[in-house]
């Protein structure tokens, strides 16, 4: 068997944030059941189980919301008693968890640190941009109350990395953004472009991430980033590094950029199963974890079906010289399709714009960092 990483939602939908531009907020609202509570210890035995049984050479359990640490952090522990009890072939285990650090105390920050986690923290920059969009129940800012957990990961060495939505924002500000974490020393970096509620068209919310804006956004950081790791001041962009490594001659190790989908197991907390955290509704329902296994949730006929559909290459796709770099773009910003098929990405001309701009340099790096090999 392969190796396994499963996506888990212990809480559901359940979150202690309302940021405006939540793509998950959108997606539960368009199930029949909008959240399924909080997991019970009973299923969360039978992922790790059944998990165990089925990887091979690695095995990663991953987290996400809503707001997994809802589900409290005697979960968590009983997490690691299984994979304890349930790892009798010795695998390497790998566990992450993405967290608005909302609820993190010191007790969390041992955990995780005393258990190997790799942490992603949602923080969209300083605490003005922060806050335009990151708010609690009470319309409050979280900015604060996330940097103290901030605080605490460094206190305890807790391995984490910084989780940033590009919106319309964020967008215009990333030269303000990317200075805020320079000098707060965050050298590990994801920025993930926002996304409006799936079937509708895009751009139609203030929050929205237009083709113009992200353009100037990919350009923008890196021109930042290149000026700093061209110097060997070492800051990790998860795209960029995509990028650097496919110019030398390596397999993309993100979702969105390997040109076909694969059923990534998100596991709601009743137990139900989804190809991809993007499309967690009733229509991609796989199968439930408690009564059947993963080889048979990978090949049900709805987790095949959303694997074939990703194979359409659009024509332009097929014509454009960035094909075997761009190689379409993630499903989701095919959306809405049209005729039962995902249509040309909406960033298109920003990744064209943007490839053209950076790949000399991309090619450059690729070279040095070979030579190091």
């Amino acid at each position: 068997m392969p190796p396994l990483s499963v996506l888990i939602k212990p809480s559901s939908s359940l979150c202690n944030l309302k940021c405006k531009y939540c793509f998950y907020h959108s997606i539960a609202e368009k199930r029949l059941t909008e959240s399924y509570g909080k997991m019970s210890i009973d299923t969360l035995e039978s992922i790790v189980k059944k998990g165990l049984e089925y990887a091979d050479s690695i095995c990663t359990f991953a987290f996400q919301g809503g707001e997994p640490t809802l589900s409290g952090l005697d979960f968590f522990n009983k997490l690691i008693e299984f994979e304890k009890k349930y790892n009798i072939k010795k695998i390497p285990i790998n566990n992450a968890i993405q967290t608005n650090g909302m609820v993190i105390n010191d007790k969390w920050a041992q955990f995780f640190a005393g258990n190997k986690f790799l942490v992603g923290i949602s923080l969209d920059g300083p605490k003005d941009i922060h806050d335009a969009n990151r708010i609690d129940l009470a319309d409050k800012g979280s900015y604060k109350r996330v940097m103290q957990t901030i605080d605490l990961f460094k206190k305890y060495g807790v391995e984490y990395n910084i989780l940033t939505v590009i919106n319309s924002y964020t967008a215009r500000h990333i030269n303000k953004i990317y200075g805020f974490f320079k000098k707060n020393n965050f050298k590990y970096l994801q920025f993930i472009p926002c996304l409006d509620p799936l079937e509708e068209e895009p751009g139609g919310h203030n929050y929205s991430l237009t083709p113009e804006r992200y353009t100037h956004f990919l350009k923008t950081l890196f021109d930042l980033w290149y000026n700093d790791v061209s110097k060997d001041s070492f800051i990790s962009i998860r795209h960029f590094d995509n990028l650097v490594g496919m110019f030398m001659g390596y397999a993309p190790e993100s979702c969105g950029m390997l040109g076909v989908c694969s059923c990534q197991f998100v596991i709601e907390a009743d137990g139900g199963v989804y190809p991809c955290d993007f499309y967690v509704i009733d229509e991609w329902y796989l199968g439930n974890i408690n009564e059947i296994g993963y080889e048979e949730l990978r090949t049900s006929k709805p987790g095949m079906k959303f694997v074939d559909v990703s194979k359409h290459v659009d024509h332009a796709c097929r014509e454009c010289r960035w094909q075997t770099l761009c190689r379409g773009g993630c499903r989701r910003s095919r959306e809405p399709f049209v005729n039962g098929k995902p249509v040309l990405n909406y960033y298109c001309e920003s990744y064209k714009e943007f490839y053209e701009y950076s790949a000399p340099r991309l090619r450059t790096l690729a070279a040095k960092f070979s030579q190091r090999i």
